[in-house]
């Protein structure tokens, strides 16, 4: 990318890059968002790199909505359809790099990894670069999913031991080793588990890689002087896995769909009905459903736009903002007669049948499962007669929350 030439070498020059590692679902988008609005409000510069497994880049457009992506879209660079741990993905961050830094020198750099990514070949990609400092290889776990999944993590550990035994590769193997190789262990949604229980899963997955200190972050909120404080990452300490692990994963076919995983993508301009939503969800989400995400709409909430956010059995719904064709047509917008016509003219340009509200889903799960639980949400999206039901005033049973907080920055 950079020959030593173009580049000083020493270690004092260098641009210190974070990697956010961690499983499907586990909070990186949301620890990334407040890390970027932090920063903003400390002036500290920092670049922004999102992958995303999937061709539906919601990540991406998360970050994207933050007030420093876009106060800056220069500081971002979105890497999708593919795992940055791939051959493909490599190649794809080497481009995205030299993108970033053509424009100046940020204080930092961070990266999002996508949560099929396995750390060590992003590890090795960085151990050879002369113009950037791996510093934190941050493993977000999230507690929630160890309790129901894993008995509050001690089911972790004899799961691994059994693939080991039998010469099993799963996702099992790569949630171990992102903690194996990690710098800090980072658990996340402990708000959802009790202190004690908490202490359970520090309890039972500490043995993975002893010599890390485990933090809980609630609802991503970590400073960003954190992040800046972290030391150089210590390849030496991580050798004799890499020597035994490199091998392993270069003989391995994942590509760009690892560990036996599907992804699939649902796009519609029709809302999803509440109520047929709310059954399928509770029918057929189980933990082969590792990730679905994305934005959509509510007939029964047909100004808001939301965000779809499930991992393994947990579902939240979070408001994005308002679609401008609900706003047009609520009476009591409170905007003045130009800035209606403005709104007007950018629907004129919409080719969608209900001005700009879409939904945009990606679910990803076990070749198994993905293709069923993907059929049952279609299933979900409103018949023609009831869309001529709710056009003509018709309401629809709404089980959801009634109250669904706004994404924060």
């Amino acid at each position: 990318m950079y020959t030593s030439e173009q580049q000083p070498t020493t270690s004092l020059s260098k641009i210190p890059v974070v990697i956010l590692n961690g499983f499907l679902g586990s909070g990186k988008t949301t620890l990334f968002r407040h890390l970027l609005a932090d920063s903003k409000k400390k002036n500290i510069t920092v670049y922004a790199v999102v992958n995303d497994m999937s061709e539906l880049d919601v990540d991406g457009e998360l970050i994207a909505n933050t007030a420093s992506v876009e106060s800056n879209s220069n500081i971002l660079q979105s890497i999708h359809s593919c795992v940055l741990s791939s051959k493909k993905g490599i190649e794809k961050l080497e481009e995205a790099l030299e993108k970033l830094l053509s424009h100046q020198k940020p204080d930092l750099i961070i990266i999002e990894t996508s949560g099929s990514c396995h750390p060590l070949p992003l590890i090795e990609f960085f151990k050879s670069q002369s113009h950037l400092k791996l510093t934190g290889v941050l493993a977000l776990v999230d507690s929630l999913m160890l309790a129901h999944d894993y008995n509050f993590g001690q089911q972790l550990i004899p799961r691994m031991q059994h693939n080991l035994k039998n010469q099993k590769r799963d996702m099992i193997n790569l949630l171990v080793e992102q903690i194996m190789f990690c710098s800090h262990l980072i658990l996340t949604k402990a708000d959802r588990i009790q202190e004690e229980k908490l202490m359970d899963i520090a309890k039972f997955i500490q043995p993975i890689n002893p010599m890390v200190s485990i933090l809980s972050v609630l609802f991503g909120k970590m400073p960003i002087d954190q992040i800046l404080e972290m030391p150089e990452y210590n390849f030496h300490q991580v050798a004799l896995l890499t020597n035994e692990l490199k091998p392993v994963l270069e003989s391995e076919s994942h590509g760009d769909r690892p560990y036996n995983m599907a992804t699939r993508v649902i796009r519609d301009v029709r809302p999803f009905h509440p109520q047929r939503l709310w059954e399928v969800c509770h029918q057929y989400l189980d933990q082969r459903i590792y990730r679905s995400k994305g934005f959509f709409w509510l007939p029964s909430r047909d100004h808001l736009s939301l965000l779809w956010n499930q991992a393994a059995g947990s579902i939240n719904l979070e408001v994005i903002g308002y679609w401008r064709a609900g706003v047009v047509e609520e009476s009591d917008n409170g905007l003045i007669d130009i800035e209606i016509e403005l709104l007007k003219e950018q629907l004129a340009k919409e080719s969608g049948r209900f001005g700009d509200r879409h939904c945009n889903l990606t679910v990803i799960g076990d070749k198994t499962q993905v293709d069923q639980f993907t059929k049952a949400l279609t299933s979900c999206f409103l018949t023609e007669n009831e869309i001529e039901h709710w056009q003509t005033g018709g309401e629809f049973s709404d089980p959801w929350p009634k109250n669904i907080v706004k994404i924060a920055d």
